[in-house]
This record gives structure tokens, sequence and C-alpha cells, in this order.
């Protein structure tokens, strides 16, 4: 198993995807929701499992910095960080026909859902240049949690969209450049997936209707992408009911021209900026 002897650090491990996952390690609970975090590591501990919970915001620069320090100090090597944390959409954008100023919107669900990750990941990466390879040669890996979302559009879900969108984004670029320093970025994709993120209700329908996607194909999708898993920088689409799951394909280019202006634009920034540093051996 990928998951013998390793360690992990896991955001918005109190529910959903992430308490799903954090049975199976030595692992640390990042959660706003302490009592939630603490809950689930008391059933871990009482299972045999060392676990322990910390509270943080994970749209808060501050807050994820002083989190994962904590895990650092707990754990030392850390193999895989999950950046799990999620919101459901929120009224963003005021409606007062009366108003007679600008009001600024509401992009905490952005905040949570696509800068929130890339924080974790920030975090994840500078620690893992400082680590030697494990026994799979790998420095860490990092699984970000994006959704059905990345891919689709739902008009009525904009700036969660937009979220999942940007971690989409995000893996599918700097997940190519960083297996040279011996680490993977990758996005788990899900469609309808019960969490806490929604009613009973619609998951009571979604599952009539085949499309409710089972914990176990979720948990298999995760692994998939640990121990001496090569990919890196793609994105797993977990499919609607049992029809497991697939590394979802990238667009292709509407012509020659559209393929040669991005290989431009990423030679010229692949000379500008300097993506990697030394790391250890």
């Amino acid at each position: 198993m990928a998951y013998t002897g390793k360690t992990a650090y896991i955001t918005g491990g109190a529910s959903g995807i992430g308490r799903s996952l954090a049975a199976r390690m030595k692992i640390v609970i990042a959660d706003r929701n302490l009592d939630g975090a603490e809950e689930v590591v008391r059933a871990a501990n009482q299972h045999g499992q060392v676990a322990w919970a910390v509270q943080v915001d994970v749209a808060d620069w501050e807050s994820q910095r002083r989190g994962f320090e904590d895990a650092i100090d707990k754990l030392g090597r850390i193999n895989y960080v999950f950046a799990v944390a999620g919101i459901p959409e929120l009224s963003w954008l005021p409606n007062r026909p009366n108003a007679t100023e600008f009001e600024k919107p509401n992009l905490s669900v952005f905040d949570v859902n696509g800068t929130g990750p890339l924080y974790t990941s920030a975090l994840a990466i500078q620690h893992f240049r400082r680590q030697k390879r494990d026994n799979h040669g790998y420095r860490g890996k990092i699984v970000a949690v994006a959704s059905g979302c990345s891919f689709y559009y739902i008009p009525s879900l904009p700036v969660y969209t937009a979220s999942k969108h940007a971690v989409l984004g995000f893996v599918r670029s700097f997940g190519k450049y960083l297996p040279d320093e011996n680490i993977t970025l990758n996005a788990i994709c899900p469609n309808i997936v019960k969490t806490n993120i929604s009613t009973g209700t619609f998951y009571d329908r979604a599952e009539e209707r085949g499309l409710l996607i089972s914990v176990d194909t979720l948990v298999e999708a995760f692994e998939s992408l640990l121990g001496d898993s090569a990919t890196s920088g793609e994105a797993i689409e977990v499919l609607p009911g049992s029809d497991g799951y697939r590394i979802k394909e990238i667009p292709e280019y509407t012509n020659d021209k559209c393929k040669e202006s991005v290989e431009m634009t990423n030679d010229r920034s692949h000379r500008s900026f300097k993506f990697h540093q030394p790391v250890l051996d």
C-alpha cells in the first residue's frame, strides 16, 4: 500500500472527502472546525493510528503557515499533502437595485477553494524541497481536490466554478515542472460526491439516478497518485456512479498557430522566471 509507514497533512479533514482519507496514515488534520478535527483524531487514535488536529483557516496565509509548521513539529517528514478544504457557493454579488454606491463582492468562496490550495501547495513544496527522497524516490506529493466544475460550467455556481478552474490550471501547469525536483502535484476532480457541501435530499436524488460517487472509488483515485506513481500535472476525473476514474484529457489546440503561440510563451516564461532552487540529494 502507498500509505504504509507514510505521513500526511490534510486540510479540511474534519468532514467529507478529507475525513475519508484520514483513517490511513500518521496524520495531521487541519480544519477551521477544530472540534470536528479533534473528533476525527480521537477516533483515529482509538484505533491505533497516530493523529493530531490543528485549527487552520485555509484562506489566511498566516493561519496556514502556523498550522503547517505545527504539522512539521509533529510529523517531521511529510510524505503527502492533501489540499481538500472547500466551501459551497455563496451569494457573491450584491443585488440592491436602489443602492447609490458600488459594493464589494463576496469572494470568500474563491479565497477558500482557489487561493487556499495554492497556499497549501506553496507550503508543501517549500518543505518538500528540504526533504530527502523516500523509498519511492520522491520528496513529497501533493493532491488537491478540484471538481467536475473544473471542466464543466454551472451557471448557478460562478465563483465556485471559477475557483475549481483555477486549481485545475495551477495543477496542469506547475505540476509539469515539479517532477524535476522529485515532487508531484495532481488534482482529484469528483463529480457528485456526498459531503457536507449540499443537502441529503440532493444526494438522495443523485443516488437514485446512479450519479453518486462511492467513497471507495474516490479513495482509490487518491491512492493511484501516491507511492511510486510518476503522474504529475494531471486531473483525475472521478466519474459518476460506479464508472471509476480516469485522467481527464487536456483540450486540443484550435490550430497549429495556437499551439505555436503557447509554446513560444512557455519558452519565454521558462527563460524569464526561475522556478527551481537547489535541493538536497
